[in-house]
């Protein structure tokens, strides 16, 4: 196209990715550790 149209809005498109890509990286999952507990006597 006459207006690279296309490669501005791809070239906007890998910015934005990038972007998103970096702040995914530094978000941290917390993982909960389940405390499953069994009784003493397992015959109960």
């Amino acid at each position: 196209m006459a207006d690279n149209f296309l490669e501005r809005h791809t070239e906007d498109y890998e910015q934005r990715k990038q972007q998103w890509l970096l702040r995914k990286r530094h978000i941290k999952v917390k993982h909960t550790k389940r405390n499953i507990h069994k009784p003493d006597d397992e015959a109960l």
